[in-house]
């Protein structure tokens, strides 16, 4: 809508550069409870309602069979996506469908990694630490 005011031109629409989103909002997606023999081209067919799809990656070792990654070109696109394909119904599975956020996926493996070099060390040096998960004995 344009108004004239002032001898001007004034535009009541809005640029999108303007919208915020929360932190959380991203271009990839990340996808789980989805059927085991789901193929690539059903995900488009699925996801490619919602914009311009870049990649998908679905999962197919035993630990990330059921989930995939869906990249978008646009941001706006991943967030209309998410809010509408959220708990919806593929070969009765409802979808989880969630921001992919690189922080939480790397927690677990840096974990992992410090528990690994904290073994090594202990062992290098001959140390032991009593087991906190073991019973206590009873005096």
């Amino acid at each position: 809508m344009i108004k004239i005011l002032a001898g001007r031109l004034v535009s009541k629409i809005k640029p999108t550069n303007s919208v915020r989103l929360p932190p959380e909002v991203n271009r990839i997606l990340y996808i789980r409870n989805l059927p085991y023999k789901i193929t690539a081209e059903e995900m488009y067919d699925i996801f490619g309602k919602y914009g311009a799809i870049r990649q998908i990656r679905v999962g197919n070792t035993p630990d990330t069979k059921g989930t995939a990654f869906v990249v978008y070109e646009d941001i706006f696109d991943a967030k209309n996506a998410c809010d509408h394909l959220s708990g919806f119904n593929v070969c009765n599975r409802y979808l989880v469908v969630l921001y992919y956020q690189s922080n939480k996926a790397f927690k677990k493996i840096d974990a992992d990694k410090k528990k690994e070099e904290l073994d090594k060390m202990k062992q290098k040096y001959g140390l032991s630490t009593p087991d906190i998960h073991a019973s206590k004995p009873k005096s």
